[in-house]
């Protein structure tokens, strides 16, 4: 299974990897098209800063093994596929009930940050201890399925993205 690492201390926030994951999800693979398209693309990537470790942090669906959002979800709109173990995400299916979020604490452990893996983007409002919710349609991270490379990974300028075989740590 491919997975991509994240290496903190080489992250300059430049935001490079947003903007290649919206472009290569659009429907024309171009930015300059792609900015006028509607409904505008959606990145499965975001870059968060936290302020008390002093680094930014580009966060994006890990596809655990055993993925509890998968097992949380009513009505099977998370699976993980057999083969790649990438969790994928079907839209038609979701009821936007929030259980993938309230299990996902891969980040909210570590970061304070909470990454939702079904249909919303959440992010932790340091100053004021709260959460903001975005809604967002389809953002999960599905490795760029149609490309060797992650287009994160291959726009980040300072390779603190880099893919991965999991087999391999």
């Amino acid at each position: 299974m491919k997975d991509v690492m994240i290496r903190p201390e080489r992250c300059l926030g430049c935001r490079s990897c947003e903007i290649a994951c919206a472009v290569a999800h659009s429907e024309s693979k171009s930015l300059f098209s792609a900015i006028g398209e509607k409904p505008a693309p959606k990145k499965r990537i975001y870059l968060e800063h936290v302020p008390d470790l002093g680094v930014s942090l580009p966060i994006t669906c890990r596809h655990c093994k055993d993925a509890p959002c998968v097992s949380v979800c009513p009505t099977k709109a998370l699976y993980q596929d057999e083969t790649t173990s990438t969790v994928i995400h079907n839209p038609d299916r979701c009821v936007d009930c929030w259980r993938c979020s309230t299990v996902c604490s891969r980040f909210s452990s570590l970061y304070q940050l909470i990454l939702v893996m079904g249909c919303w983007t959440s992010s932790m409002n340091h100053n004021r201890g709260v959460i903001s919710r975005q809604a967002e349609v389809g953002i999960k991270c599905d490795l760029c399925e149609s490309r060797d490379l992650p287009a994160c990974v291959e726009a980040c300028p300072t390779h603190a993205l880099i893919l991965f075989e999991v087999n391999e740590i």
